[in-house]
């Protein structure tokens, strides 16, 4: 059993925890949700190891314990799935399972690489990942990647005695249904060595895997709550302390797009082994999704628009002008924004301030013969901070530090303060909570009253459906049917799927 007892945890301008006291049994499974910045993620570092409480006591099996490090939390058979992954992408798969644990593999001073894989393919059963263990982290898809992980997680089961405390968060925020509830039978099967804390904004997964969930908001714990009991709306209310808006996806201000003025087209875009002959236009104020299952192609569509991969056939104009062999700068230039999904790696820049991310790519206007008006910075800074309420100390904090949605909300100022009027979002409300998911719909309407064009790869389908005024369903790399989504004549769930399956 391992028991939280009124933990404190405090940061400079923040109290991130106040007084949390949680306990998780022998073999369950237990939910953790909240809005971003609630908590959840400092208590999981905690739990972890990486963070010290300032106040608390932290039991294991009736037995108080203090860790200084993730290591020593480790040695006890505490380990973390990341959401944002932590595996090294050129390190082999069986680098990354033995990574800082390598020692029993050394022979005179030489990895014996046979044992290691023979190790590797016994973790790699556990989670039933059928790849070479030599192949490279980089080249796997997403959900091996998190495979991967959790195999890294339950070699503790041969360095340590006991059973395991396994974090997860957010391990299905891109994964596909079926590979959810791949996970998801995994993590049953393991209760027999370990438990689980298991956070997530998706509330219909939490409900469905955890005996117990914990509810957060601001530093505490605002109810606690058996399977039985649980339902959306009601963890909804605890979450934000509020009714959730009716008009969640903010229907009520899609207006129509105009449709005499095309942002971008696309003409018969082919790009071998993702997709063939896709056409389109984005008109002023419209937002277009593309919908389709995970490698139906249109993530690889989003990516060729902003210039990060190249078409083998067609052209892309952009405002009426050719766009040639278009770059990502040359993207930027021409007022295009493109928000990933993994914002952490491709989104923001960690270790630099708020203000720095917001204003990086328009550094030409912040300077002077070269020297950088750092006042001019601030004032941006501050101004988008208030405009989008970015919770940070100040627009000195560092943006790695704040939560995912302010981390978003971040990545939204830049594109927006920078003047961009075709917005690339990809999973843009990805890990976020229902607060933040609503500010995010907000700023997509905002976006299109402005006369901005929006091209959308949303998190679910109801959501894709909810902000929509077209849709376009891609499967195999084809665009297979064009749906209008005027207010009140929306396509259903059903009309969506028959299209991508």
């Amino acid at each position: 059993m391992y028991q939280l007892i009124d933990v404190v945890k405090s940061f400079p301008g923040v109290k991130a925890l106040k007084g949390i006291s949680l306990t998780i049994g022998r073999g369950e499974i237990v939910g953790l949700v909240g809005e971003n910045g609630a908590g959840k993620s400092t208590l999981m570092k905690i739990i972890s190891g990486a963070y010290r409480p300032d106040a608390g006591e932290i039991r294991l099996n009736g037995q108080p314990v203090r860790f200084d490090n993730a290591r020593q939390a480790m040695d006890r058979g505490i380990g973390m799935v990341f959401q944002e992954q932590s595996t090294i992408s050129n390190l082999s798969v069986m680098e990354n399972i033995f990574l800082g644990f390598e020692k029993p593999f050394v022979r005179r001073g030489v990895i014996d690489w046979k044992a290691m894989a023979a190790a590797a393919r016994k973790q790699l059963a556990k989670v039933r990942l059928d790849i070479d263990p030599a192949t490279i982290t980089g080249t796997l898809s997403f959900a091996e990647r998190q495979l991967v992980e959790l195999a890294k997680v339950l070699t503790l089961e041969e360095r340590v005695e006991g059973d395991l405390i396994i974090l997860l968060d957010e391990p299905t925020s891109v994964l596909s249904r079926a590979e959810v509830e791949m996970l998801f039978a995994l993590v049953r099967d393991l209760r027999s060595r370990a438990s689980f804390i298991f956070v997530s904004h998706r509330l219909d997964e939490v409900m469905d895997i955890s005996d117990r969930i914990y509810v957060f908001r601001d530093g505490e714990v605002a109810a606690e709550m058996t399977k039985a009991e649980a339902d959306v709306e009601t963890i909804q209310h605890r979450m934000v302390g509020r009714d959730i808006d009716k008009h969640y996806y903010r229907e009520h201000r899609q207006h129509p797009y105009d449709a005499g003025t095309v942002l971008l087209e696309a003409d018969g875009l082919s790009q071998a082994g993702h997709y063939r002959n896709v056409s389109f236009a984005l008109h002023a104020g419209e937002v277009l999704s593309l919908v389709g299952t995970e490698g139906s192609g249109r993530e690889a569509i989003m990516r060729t628009l902003f210039g990060l991969e190249r078409p083998h056939l067609g052209a892309i104009r952009i405002k009426g002008a050719p766009a040639g062999r278009l770059s990502a700068r040359e993207s930027v230039a021409r007022g295009m924004a493109y928000v990933p999904r993994e914002r952490k790696v491709e989104g923001i820049v960690a270790g630099m301030s708020v203000m720095e991310n917001i204003t990086l790519p328009q550094l030409a206007r912040y300077s002077r013969g070269g020297v950088l008006r750092h006042g001019a910075e601030r004032d941006l800074a501050r101004e988008w901070i208030g405009a989008l309420s970015i919770k940070a100390p100040s627009e000195a904090a560092d943006c790695g530090t704040l939560s995912g949605g302010n981390q978003q909300k971040v990545v939204l100022a830049k594109w927006r303060s920078a003047g961009a009027d075709i917005i690339l979002l990809d999973h843009p409300t990805r890990g976020l909570d229902i607060g933040a998911k609503e500010d995010v719909y907000d700023m997509v309407r905002a976006m299109c009253a402005d006369g901005c064009g929006v091209i959308l790869i949303a998190d679910t389908l109801e959501e894709a459906i909810g902000l929509s005024h077209t849709i376009l369903v891609v499967r195999d790399g084809d665009v297979r049917r064009r749906f209008d989504c005027a207010p009140g004549a929306k396509p259903t769930l059903y009309d969506l799927v028959h299209d991508m399956v």
